[in-house]
């Protein structure tokens, strides 16, 4: 399996970074938090997305609570959906804790959504 994604990466030729990454974040806003009805990248669980020209993603995310009952498996959702992304050779998704998630990490426009405001 491995051989099979080196060939893949060494084979293909450089993706444009910042268009990727466009289209990455449109299939994380496609994902939504399953206790919030607000997407994640619009939660502000996505700290970090990183996409480089062999289409490989790194993001690092965290969740509204270390206590989330989809804490295990949430991150493989994520992982699978960004996958689908065609120029898409390689996900990792890190589940970091560090900053917590606050409400603050919320736009005015979805705290207004959610009648925070």
């Amino acid at each position: 399996m491995l051989k099979d994604w080196l060939n893949k990466v060494q084979n293909q030729t450089p993706v444009d970074a910042e268009t990727l990454k466009a289209k990455v974040l449109v299939k994380l806003k496609e994902i939504y938090d399953p206790e919030i009805p607000v997407n994640i990248y619009d939660l502000g669980l996505i700290y970090r997305l990183d996409v480089d020209t062999a289409g490989i993603v790194e993001i690092d995310m965290t969740l509204t609570s270390p206590a989330c009952p989809v804490a295990q498996t949430f991150p493989g959702t994520v992982e699978n959906a960004v996958r689908e992304v065609g120029e898409v050779t390689a996900v990792h998704v890190e589940l970091v804790w560090d900053p917590p998630w606050c409400q603050d990490l919320l736009s005015d426009e979805i705290k207004l959504e959610l009648g925070l405001l």
